[in-house]
């Protein structure tokens, strides 16, 4: 008999993906804010990856993120402590440990976050770290870097529809290193905590193996493409300046976007990868090559 799997973010990116991996494996019922059959609790698993996501533009009201993110899990996961339900996993995120790090982020970090997004996961966090958790029951909190794949209309899309016109690359003097996460990586973690309950109950970085500099990304995209990188190392001073110019001109490149599209964040998965003692499925780079070539279609 297949578990039963109550998913809330069922239409959302990570949603879709998993129903369309595994809908025969598990059966997934579809949660439906509006519906007044909410309090049924006759699942195996509750599995939560609804939430507001990060809005780059500041578009966002932030009380949004403390609705979607905060209240909306905490009430969630009170419905899964009243139920028989085994299981409970959330998707929080590394956001919820610090905007900017300057090592590799581990589950040890002291959470110091700096926008309502973190801010908003980082409680929701707390407020099940809080709280008993009954004999019997498994809790996941699981927290992703940059999750990419089919299907994902992020930042990595923008950057690869700028390649794909074959403009030059500017910012290749500047070295980084980035933490990524494949959803197909991603999607065999949650698999693996749904079936096995020799997996202890925390907090779980989710990344890639190895993180990546953006120059590597860029080359990847080009690979994808069947094209030639194109990466110019310009003086950093002069880029700089620039950025500085754009700063007072309102230009598309200014000191802060600088800094986010050469600034490092690398994420340890040394964690999860002990408890579930196998190795992941794909690659850095097999994960960024199978979304790019998704990109095309």
């Amino acid at each position: 008999m297949k578990l039963r799997i109550l998913v809330t973010g069922s239409t959302g990116f990570v949603g879709e993906n998993l129903i369309n991996f595994f809908s025969s494996n598990f059966q997934f019922y579809r949660y439906n804010r509006k519906s007044e059959n909410n309090s049924e609790t006759n699942y195996n698993v509750f599995l939560n990856l609804a939430g507001k996501s990060f809005d780059t533009i500041g578009s966002t009201n932030f009380n949004e993120y403390y609705e979607a993110n905060t209240r909306f899990s905490n009430n969630l996961f009170d419905l899964f402590l009243e139920s028989d339900s085994e299981v409970f996993i959330t998707l929080s995120s590394v956001k919820a440990v610090s905007d900017e790090i300057d090592a590799e982020l581990t589950e040890s970090f002291h959470n110091d976050p700096i926008t309502h997004y973190g801010k908003s996961k980082f409680l929701a966090e707390q407020y099940i770290l809080s709280k008993e958790i009954p004999i019997g029951k498994r809790v996941y909190i699981l927290r992703p870097c940059m999750i990419h794949g089919p299907g994902n209309k992020g930042n990595l899309n923008l950057l690869y529809k700028f390649v794909s016109k074959g403009i030059p690359w500017p910012l290749g003097a500047f070295e980084n290193k980035r933490s990524y996460c494949s959803i197909h990586n991603l999607l065999f973690i949650i698999r693996e905590l749904i079936e096995r309950v020799d997996i202890s109950s925390g907090v779980y970085n989710v990344s890639d193996d190895l993180a990546l500099s953006t120059n590597e990304v860029i080359s990847i995209m080009a690979e994808s493409q069947n094209k030639k990188q194109k990466i110019w190392r310009i003086s950093k001073k002069f880029i700089r300046c620039v950025a500085s110019l754009g700063d007072k001109l309102h230009l598309p490149l200014n000191t802060e976007r600088l800094h986010k599209l050469t600034s490092s964040y690398v994420v340890s998965n040394n964690k999860i990868k002990a408890a579930i003692g196998k190795p992941l499925p794909v690659s850095s780079r097999e994960g960024l090559l199978k979304t790019f070539k998704s990109f095309k279609n």
